[in-house]
Order: C-alpha cells, then sequence, then structure tokens
C-alpha cells in the first residue's frame, strides 16, 4: 500500500514561497520516490527551478521513510543547514508533510498533493483499493470495494448505464460490479448479489479519525 501523490503546479509552490527565500527541501525515498514525485531526481530538480527563482536552497535531503520516526533523525542530522532556511519544501504525503512539522517550528510548505492509498499494478500504474471508510464490505463482494472501484461508488449495483461489462463513466474500465458479478459466481456466492445493502453511512467514524488500540 502506498500513499499516491502528484506534484502541484510549480506557480501554486512559488505563491506558498512568496515571502520565504531560504528553503530546505525534504523528499522521501518511499512513496513519493516510486511515484516519482519526490525522490531524489524530483527533490534535485526543485532545488534548481526555486534557485532559479533567486531563492537559496540551505540544503536537501531524501528521508527514507519520511512519515515515520526516521524524520526526526533526518533532521537532527541536518540541523544546521535547517536552522538556516526560513521554511521547509516537503515532496511527501501528507503524512510526511504532517510528520515534518511536528519537529520544526517554520513554515512547512507541501510541494505535492495526497490523491489515494493505493498498490502498483504494473510500473507507473496505480489504483485506490481502500477508502478508509471504517465500514468494509469486501466480505460481501469477493474482496472488490465498491466505492473505490465503481465510479458512482454503489453499494448495489450494477446501474443501469452498464454495458458489455464496461463503465458509462469511463468506457475503457470495467464494471465494478459486473467484476463483482463474475467473481462471486466463480466461488459459488451469487445468492449476495441479491442482498440490499443500505446507504453509506459516511460519519460511522467521525472525523478527525482516532483510533486506540488497547
Amino acid at each position: 500500500m502506498k500513499s499516491i501523490t502528484r506534484q502541484k503546479p510549480f506557480n501554486e509552490i512559488e505563491q506558498q514561497l512568496e515571502d520565504l527565500d531560504r528553503i530546505f527541501i525534504v523528499g522521501c525515498g518511499t512513496c513519493a520516490t516510486m511515484t516519482r514525485t519526490g525522490g531524489r531526481e524530483e527533490v534535485l530538480e526543485m532545488k534548481n527551478r526555486l534557485q532559479g527563482l533567486g531563492k537559496m536552497v540551505t540544503g536537501w535531503i531524501v528521508i527514507p521513510t519520511a512519515c515515520d520516526e526516521m524524520t526526526e533523525v533526518a533532521f537532527r542530522e541536518n540541523n544546521g543547514a535547517i536552522q538556516d532556511a526560513n521554511s521547509i519544501l516537503v515532496m511527501a504525503c501528507a503524512l510526511g508533510v504532517h510528520r515534518v512539522s511536528l519537529y520544526i517550528g517554520k513554515p512547512v510548505i507541501p510541494a505535492l498533493d495526497t490523491l489515494f492509498i493505493g498498490i502498483e499494478d504494473s510500473p507507473g500504474d496505480f489504483h485506490e483499493v481502500c477508502a478508509q471508510c471504517g465500514q468494509c464490505v469486501l466480505g460481501e463482494t469477493a474482496g472488490i470495494c465498491p466505492i473505490t472501484a465503481c465510479h458512482k461508488g454503489l453499494l448495489n449495483g450494477p446501474c443501469g448505464g452498464t454495458n458489455n461489462g464496461k463503465c458509462e463513466v469511463d468506457k475503457e474500465k470495467d464494471c465494478a460490479w459486473t467484476l463483482i458479478y463474475q467473481r462471486l459466481k466463480e466461488q459459488g456466492r451469487l445468492d449476495l448479489m441479491r442482498k440490499y445493502r443500505p446507504p453509506k453511512n459516511f460519519q460511522v467514524v467521525p472525523r478527525p479519525k482516532v483510533a486506540r488500540i488497547v
């Protein structure tokens, strides 16, 4: 499971850094490297672009995993360059940005937008597999999530727009409920297709989400 990100438009990053002229850049060696949004190459490219704007880049680092405790260790090892900066530009997922903000009192600026949690199908191709909704129905849908696999997020499908197993929203995409039907048929569990599922309670886990493991 990886955090899938994309780099913000450079003009948006430029606007966020408008009044900040000394920047330390943080990349991530895991998810952002895999999605080519915050690995070594992307960090160095960002460094050059910022310097082209007349910004001073006091230093940079690609933390093995920017969202875990390695962030604090990396910050101690680069304390001098970080103290010279008046802002931190983070090329990692939102969790990485949050983690960095715990250890530094300077402005922390995200360079990426976090899209979803997903898995890699083939090199460079990712898809969302879990919306972390707190109300899992995978046991009744043969392991295929209708919230993330169906464009409409239908809990009772397929809709009337499916055609030859394809989705009406994206005709190149397989209909999620056709896939669910086929897998349930293989498992001899087609009776589950007739089961009515009530509308999803999107407040089953109130925000901000918290969990306490005893």
